[in-house]
Protein backbone atom coordinates (compact mmCIF):
# COMPACT_ATOMS: atom_id res chain seq x y z
CA UNK A 1 0.00 0.00 0.00
CA UNK A 2 1.36 3.42 -1.02
CA UNK A 3 0.91 5.79 1.92
CA UNK A 4 2.34 8.86 0.15
CA UNK A 5 -0.16 11.67 -0.49
CA UNK A 6 -1.06 12.06 -4.15
CA UNK A 7 -1.24 15.42 -5.93
CA UNK A 8 -4.93 15.96 -5.16
CA UNK A 9 -4.44 15.19 -1.48
CA UNK A 10 -1.43 17.48 -1.20
CA UNK A 11 -3.37 20.24 -2.95
CA UNK A 12 -6.36 20.00 -0.61
CA UNK A 13 -4.09 19.91 2.45
CA UNK A 14 -2.27 23.05 1.34
CA UNK A 15 -5.49 24.80 0.34
CA UNK A 16 -7.03 23.99 3.72
CA UNK A 17 -3.98 25.27 5.57
CA UNK A 18 -3.95 28.51 3.57
CA UNK A 19 -7.69 29.08 3.89
CA UNK A 20 -7.82 28.49 7.65
CA UNK A 21 -4.69 30.56 8.29
CA UNK A 22 -6.62 33.54 6.95
CA UNK A 23 -10.25 32.75 7.81
CA UNK A 24 -9.59 31.22 11.24
CA UNK A 25 -6.59 33.14 12.51
CA UNK A 26 -6.17 33.43 16.27
CA UNK A 27 -8.32 36.60 16.66
CA UNK A 28 -11.23 34.99 14.77
CA UNK A 29 -10.89 31.77 16.76
CA UNK A 30 -10.97 33.67 20.05
CA UNK A 31 -13.96 35.75 18.94
CA UNK A 32 -15.95 32.64 18.04
CA UNK A 33 -14.95 30.83 21.23
CA UNK A 34 -16.01 33.78 23.37
CA UNK A 35 -19.27 34.42 21.48
CA UNK A 36 -22.72 33.43 22.72
CA UNK A 37 -23.09 30.19 20.75
CA UNK A 38 -19.45 29.49 19.87
CA UNK A 39 -19.94 28.96 16.13
CA UNK A 40 -17.99 30.86 13.50
CA UNK A 41 -20.76 31.12 10.92
CA UNK A 42 -18.69 33.05 8.38
CA UNK A 43 -16.05 30.31 8.49
CA UNK A 44 -18.73 27.63 8.11
CA UNK A 45 -20.10 29.37 5.04
CA UNK A 46 -16.62 29.45 3.54
CA UNK A 47 -16.12 25.76 4.26
CA UNK A 48 -19.44 24.93 2.60
CA UNK A 49 -18.61 27.01 -0.46
CA UNK A 50 -15.32 25.15 -0.90
CA UNK A 51 -17.08 21.81 -0.86
CA UNK A 52 -15.39 20.39 2.23
CA UNK A 53 -18.61 18.81 3.48
CA UNK A 54 -18.60 16.51 0.43
CA UNK A 55 -14.89 15.75 0.36
CA UNK A 56 -15.35 12.06 1.21
CA UNK A 57 -18.47 11.49 -0.88
CA UNK A 58 -18.03 9.55 -4.14
CA UNK A 59 -17.87 11.60 -7.31
CA UNK A 60 -21.08 9.88 -8.44
CA UNK A 61 -22.84 11.63 -5.55
CA UNK A 62 -21.33 15.00 -6.45
CA UNK A 63 -18.48 14.73 -3.94
CA UNK A 64 -14.72 15.05 -4.35
CA UNK A 65 -14.05 11.35 -3.80
CA UNK A 66 -11.02 11.92 -1.55
CA UNK A 67 -12.18 9.41 1.05
CA UNK A 68 -11.01 9.11 4.62
CA UNK A 69 -7.53 10.44 3.86
CA UNK A 70 -9.10 13.62 2.50
CA UNK A 71 -11.21 13.96 5.65
CA UNK A 72 -8.16 13.41 7.85
CA UNK A 73 -6.28 16.15 6.01
CA UNK A 74 -9.08 18.62 6.68
CA UNK A 75 -9.63 17.47 10.26
CA UNK A 76 -5.96 18.02 11.10
CA UNK A 77 -6.05 21.60 9.87
CA UNK A 78 -9.37 22.31 11.62
CA UNK A 79 -7.90 21.00 14.87
CA UNK A 80 -4.79 23.08 14.37
CA UNK A 81 -6.93 26.24 14.25
CA UNK A 82 -9.58 25.18 16.81
CA UNK A 83 -12.23 26.01 14.22
CA UNK A 84 -15.59 26.70 15.83
CA UNK A 85 -17.63 24.81 13.23
CA UNK A 86 -19.55 21.49 13.30
CA UNK A 87 -17.48 19.82 10.59
CA UNK A 88 -16.62 16.74 12.63
CA UNK A 89 -20.14 16.37 13.99
CA UNK A 90 -21.89 16.65 10.63
CA UNK A 91 -19.57 15.95 7.69
CA UNK A 92 -17.63 13.18 9.44
CA UNK A 93 -19.44 11.47 12.32
CA UNK A 94 -23.09 11.70 11.22
CA UNK A 95 -22.31 11.25 7.52
CA UNK A 96 -20.21 8.16 8.25
CA UNK A 97 -23.08 6.55 10.12
CA UNK A 98 -25.55 7.34 7.36
CA UNK A 99 -23.30 5.75 4.76
CA UNK A 100 -22.66 2.75 7.00
CA UNK A 101 -26.42 2.28 7.25
CA UNK A 102 -26.59 1.96 3.47
CA UNK A 103 -27.63 5.55 2.77
CA UNK A 104 -31.28 5.03 3.77
CA UNK A 105 -32.12 8.70 3.44
CA UNK A 106 -30.25 10.32 0.50
CA UNK A 107 -31.77 13.71 1.27
CA UNK A 108 -29.88 13.83 4.57
CA UNK A 109 -26.50 13.24 2.94
CA UNK A 110 -27.35 15.80 0.27
CA UNK A 111 -28.18 18.24 3.04
CA UNK A 112 -24.86 17.59 4.77
CA UNK A 113 -23.00 18.27 1.54
CA UNK A 114 -24.88 21.55 1.09
CA UNK A 115 -24.09 22.78 4.60
CA UNK A 116 -27.04 21.62 6.68
CA UNK A 117 -25.80 20.46 10.08
CA UNK A 118 -26.64 16.88 11.01
CA UNK A 119 -25.63 15.81 14.53
CA UNK A 120 -25.53 12.32 16.03
CA UNK A 121 -26.94 12.08 19.55
CA UNK A 122 -25.95 8.87 21.34
CA UNK A 123 -25.64 7.66 24.93
CA UNK A 124 -29.19 8.54 25.88
CA UNK A 125 -30.57 8.30 29.38
CA UNK A 126 -34.05 6.77 29.74
CA UNK A 127 -34.74 7.00 26.00
CA UNK A 128 -37.64 5.08 24.53
CA UNK A 129 -39.34 4.66 21.17
CA UNK A 130 -42.82 3.23 20.83
CA UNK A 131 -45.23 2.83 17.97
CA UNK A 132 -48.62 4.54 17.97
CA UNK A 133 -51.96 3.39 16.56
CA UNK A 134 -51.45 5.82 13.68
CA UNK A 135 -48.32 3.90 12.62
CA UNK A 136 -45.79 6.54 13.54
CA UNK A 137 -43.22 6.62 16.38
CA UNK A 138 -43.28 8.38 19.73
CA UNK A 139 -39.87 9.33 21.11
CA UNK A 140 -39.07 10.19 24.71
CA UNK A 141 -35.69 10.62 26.33
CA UNK A 142 -32.68 12.76 27.08
CA UNK A 143 -29.27 12.81 25.41
CA UNK A 144 -27.26 14.66 28.06
CA UNK A 145 -24.16 15.97 26.26
CA UNK A 146 -24.25 16.24 22.48
CA UNK A 147 -21.43 18.18 20.79
CA UNK A 148 -22.68 20.66 18.21
CA UNK A 149 -26.33 20.16 19.19
CA UNK A 150 -27.07 23.87 19.43
CA UNK A 151 -26.05 24.29 15.78
CA UNK A 152 -27.96 21.31 14.36
CA UNK A 153 -30.62 21.44 11.66
CA UNK A 154 -31.38 17.73 12.07
CA UNK A 155 -30.51 14.99 14.56
CA UNK A 156 -29.76 11.31 14.36
CA UNK A 157 -31.14 10.03 17.66
CA UNK A 158 -29.69 6.70 18.74
CA UNK A 159 -31.78 4.69 21.19
CA UNK A 160 -29.68 1.83 22.49
CA UNK A 161 -30.89 -1.44 23.96
CA UNK A 162 -31.38 -5.05 22.95
CA UNK A 163 -32.55 -3.81 19.57
CA UNK A 164 -31.04 -0.34 18.98
CA UNK A 165 -32.84 2.09 16.73
CA UNK A 166 -31.69 5.17 14.83
CA UNK A 167 -34.17 7.97 14.08
CA UNK A 168 -33.92 11.11 12.00
CA UNK A 169 -35.59 14.06 13.75
CA UNK A 170 -35.63 17.73 12.68
CA UNK A 171 -34.13 20.01 15.30
CA UNK A 172 -37.30 22.12 15.85
CA UNK A 173 -39.07 19.00 17.16
CA UNK A 174 -36.61 18.70 20.08
CA UNK A 175 -35.65 20.79 23.10
CA UNK A 176 -31.96 21.76 23.07
CA UNK A 177 -30.36 23.10 26.24
CA UNK A 178 -26.85 24.58 25.82
CA UNK A 179 -24.26 23.57 28.40
CA UNK A 180 -21.42 25.55 29.95
CA UNK A 181 -18.21 23.94 28.64
CA UNK A 182 -14.58 24.17 29.73
CA UNK A 183 -13.61 23.90 26.05
CA UNK A 184 -15.43 26.91 24.62
CA UNK A 185 -14.16 26.21 21.09
CA UNK A 186 -16.54 23.22 20.80
CA UNK A 187 -19.92 23.55 22.46
CA UNK A 188 -22.29 20.83 23.62
CA UNK A 189 -25.93 20.77 24.63
CA UNK A 190 -28.48 18.44 26.15
CA UNK A 191 -31.19 17.19 23.78
CA UNK A 192 -34.65 16.32 25.10
CA UNK A 193 -37.51 14.52 23.37
CA UNK A 194 -40.88 14.73 25.12
CA UNK A 195 -43.65 12.83 23.32
CA UNK A 196 -42.14 13.68 19.94
CA UNK A 197 -44.03 12.03 17.08
CA UNK A 198 -42.17 11.19 13.87
CA UNK A 199 -43.34 9.22 10.82
CA UNK A 200 -42.45 5.58 10.26
CA UNK A 201 -39.91 6.65 7.63
CA UNK A 202 -37.90 8.44 10.35
CA UNK A 203 -36.56 5.06 11.50
CA UNK A 204 -33.34 4.74 9.50
CA UNK A 205 -31.89 1.49 10.89
CA UNK A 206 -32.29 -0.94 13.76
CA UNK A 207 -31.10 -4.18 15.28
CA UNK A 208 -28.01 -6.08 14.18
CA UNK A 209 -27.60 -4.05 11.01
CA UNK A 210 -27.42 -0.86 13.05
CA UNK A 211 -24.89 -2.37 15.46
CA UNK A 212 -22.64 -3.26 12.53
CA UNK A 213 -23.03 0.23 11.08
CA UNK A 214 -22.18 1.82 14.44
CA UNK A 215 -18.96 -0.16 14.78
CA UNK A 216 -17.89 0.85 11.28
CA UNK A 217 -18.85 4.51 11.68
CA UNK A 218 -17.17 4.81 15.07
CA UNK A 219 -13.95 3.47 13.60
CA UNK A 220 -13.99 6.08 10.85
CA UNK A 221 -14.89 8.84 13.31
CA UNK A 222 -12.03 7.81 15.61
CA UNK A 223 -9.53 8.13 12.75
CA UNK A 224 -10.80 11.61 11.86
CA UNK A 225 -10.83 12.75 15.49
CA UNK A 226 -7.30 11.38 15.85
CA UNK A 227 -6.28 13.56 12.90
CA UNK A 228 -7.77 16.53 14.72
CA UNK A 229 -5.72 15.62 17.79
CA UNK A 230 -2.59 15.63 15.63
CA UNK A 231 -3.47 19.14 14.45
CA UNK A 232 -3.92 20.28 18.04
CA UNK A 233 -0.57 18.75 18.99
CA UNK A 234 1.19 20.37 16.03
CA UNK A 235 -0.09 23.80 16.99
CA UNK A 236 1.03 23.24 20.58
CA UNK A 237 4.53 22.65 19.24
CA UNK A 238 4.40 25.63 16.89
CA UNK A 239 3.21 27.98 19.64
CA UNK A 240 5.93 26.69 21.94
CA UNK A 241 8.66 27.18 19.34
CA UNK A 242 7.50 30.73 18.67
CA UNK A 243 7.41 31.55 22.39
CA UNK A 244 10.79 29.94 23.09
CA UNK A 245 12.36 31.96 20.29
CA UNK A 246 11.32 35.30 21.81
CA UNK A 247 11.39 34.51 25.56
CA UNK A 248 14.67 35.81 26.96
CA UNK A 249 16.45 34.32 29.97
CA UNK A 250 20.03 35.01 31.08
CA UNK A 251 20.42 37.32 28.11
CA UNK A 252 19.42 34.86 25.36
CA UNK A 253 16.30 33.10 24.01
CA UNK A 254 15.33 29.98 25.92
CA UNK A 255 15.17 28.20 22.56
CA UNK A 256 18.97 28.13 22.65
CA UNK A 257 19.02 26.01 25.82
CA UNK A 258 19.71 22.35 25.20
CA UNK A 259 17.06 21.17 27.66
CA UNK A 260 14.37 23.15 25.83
CA UNK A 261 15.58 21.88 22.45
CA UNK A 262 15.38 18.27 23.61
CA UNK A 263 11.85 18.65 24.92
CA UNK A 264 10.68 20.26 21.67
CA UNK A 265 12.38 17.51 19.69
CA UNK A 266 10.58 14.86 21.73
CA UNK A 267 7.29 16.63 21.00
CA UNK A 268 8.08 16.53 17.29
CA UNK A 269 8.89 12.82 17.34
CA UNK A 270 5.63 12.00 19.13
CA UNK A 271 3.60 14.12 16.70
CA UNK A 272 5.19 12.67 13.56
CA UNK A 273 4.71 9.13 14.84
CA UNK A 274 1.05 9.82 15.54
CA UNK A 275 0.58 11.48 12.15
CA UNK A 276 1.95 8.39 10.43
CA UNK A 277 -0.43 6.16 12.39
CA UNK A 278 -3.42 8.37 11.59
CA UNK A 279 -2.83 8.65 7.87
CA UNK A 280 -1.94 4.98 7.66
CA UNK A 281 -5.26 4.15 9.32
CA UNK A 282 -7.13 6.48 6.96
CA UNK A 283 -5.50 4.78 3.95
CA UNK A 284 -6.52 1.39 5.32
CA UNK A 285 -10.10 2.66 5.80
CA UNK A 286 -10.22 3.75 2.16
CA UNK A 287 -9.39 0.18 1.13
CA UNK A 288 -12.73 -1.01 2.59
CA UNK A 289 -11.26 -3.48 5.11
CA UNK A 290 -13.18 -5.95 7.21
CA UNK A 291 -14.50 -4.74 10.55
CA UNK A 292 -11.72 -6.19 12.72
CA UNK A 293 -9.00 -4.64 10.55
CA UNK A 294 -10.64 -1.23 10.62
CA UNK A 295 -11.13 -1.40 14.39
CA UNK A 296 -7.49 -2.37 14.92
CA UNK A 297 -6.08 0.51 12.86
CA UNK A 298 -8.59 3.00 14.28
CA UNK A 299 -7.47 2.02 17.79
CA UNK A 300 -3.82 2.36 16.82
CA UNK A 301 -4.39 5.83 15.36
CA UNK A 302 -6.53 7.02 18.27
CA UNK A 303 -4.13 5.82 20.97
CA UNK A 304 -1.08 7.28 19.19
CA UNK A 305 -2.79 10.63 18.63
CA UNK A 306 -4.08 10.89 22.20
CA UNK A 307 -0.68 10.04 23.65
CA UNK A 308 1.02 12.57 21.38
CA UNK A 309 -1.38 15.43 22.03
CA UNK A 310 -1.38 14.82 25.77
CA UNK A 311 2.41 15.00 25.83
CA UNK A 312 2.59 18.00 23.47
CA UNK A 313 -0.09 19.97 25.31
CA UNK A 314 1.39 19.47 28.76
CA UNK A 315 4.89 20.26 27.50
CA UNK A 316 3.58 23.40 25.83
CA UNK A 317 2.06 24.56 29.12
CA UNK A 318 5.30 23.82 30.98
CA UNK A 319 7.59 25.50 28.45
CA UNK A 320 5.41 28.61 28.40
CA UNK A 321 5.93 28.89 32.15
CA UNK A 322 3.35 30.66 34.29
CA UNK A 323 1.92 32.56 31.32
CA UNK A 324 0.79 29.26 29.77
CA UNK A 325 -2.12 29.07 32.22
CA UNK A 326 -3.48 32.52 31.42
CA UNK A 327 -6.37 33.44 29.12
CA UNK A 328 -4.09 35.75 27.13
CA UNK A 329 -2.14 32.79 25.71
CA UNK A 330 -3.88 30.35 23.37
CA UNK A 331 -1.99 27.26 24.47
CA UNK A 332 -4.48 26.70 27.29
CA UNK A 333 -7.29 26.47 24.72
CA UNK A 334 -5.43 23.71 22.88
CA UNK A 335 -4.87 21.85 26.12
CA UNK A 336 -8.61 21.95 26.83
CA UNK A 337 -9.53 20.79 23.31
CA UNK A 338 -7.10 17.88 23.63
CA UNK A 339 -8.65 16.78 26.91
CA UNK A 340 -12.22 17.21 25.66
CA UNK A 341 -11.48 15.17 22.53
CA UNK A 342 -9.93 12.42 24.64
CA UNK A 343 -13.15 12.13 26.65
CA UNK A 344 -15.27 12.27 23.51
CA UNK A 345 -13.39 9.60 21.60
CA UNK A 346 -12.90 7.28 24.56
CA UNK A 347 -9.96 6.64 26.84
CA UNK A 348 -7.07 4.96 24.99
CA UNK A 349 -6.99 2.23 27.63
CA UNK A 350 -10.49 1.19 26.57
CA UNK A 351 -9.43 1.00 22.93
CA UNK A 352 -6.38 -1.06 23.86
CA UNK A 353 -8.57 -3.46 25.82
CA UNK A 354 -10.78 -3.94 22.77
CA UNK A 355 -7.78 -4.71 20.60
CA UNK A 356 -6.44 -7.15 23.19
CA UNK A 357 -9.79 -8.94 23.31
CA UNK A 358 -9.95 -8.98 19.52
CA UNK A 359 -6.48 -10.51 19.24
CA UNK A 360 -7.09 -13.04 21.98
CA UNK A 361 -10.38 -14.11 20.42
CA UNK A 362 -8.57 -14.65 17.11
CA UNK A 363 -5.73 -16.63 18.67
CA UNK A 364 -5.60 -20.41 18.00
Amino acid sequence: MDLALDDDQQAIAQAAADFLAEACAAPAMRAAADSADGMDRALWQGIVEQGWCAVAAPEAEGGLGLGEVGLALLAEQLGRHLAGVPFFESAIEAAALLRACGNPEPALLAGVASGAVLVLAAHATHADASTTPAGDWRLDGTWPQVPGAAWADNFLLLIEGESPRLFWVPAPELAVEPLAMIDTTRRSASVHAHAVHVPATALLAEGAALRTALVHARGLAAIALAAEQVGVAQQCLDLTLAYAAQRMQFGRPIASFQAVKHRCAQMLVAIESARSAVYGAAAVADAAPEATTLSFHAAEAWCAACDAVRYAAQEAIQLHGGVGYTWEVDVQRYFKRAQANRVRGGDPSTWRERVAAQLLDAAP
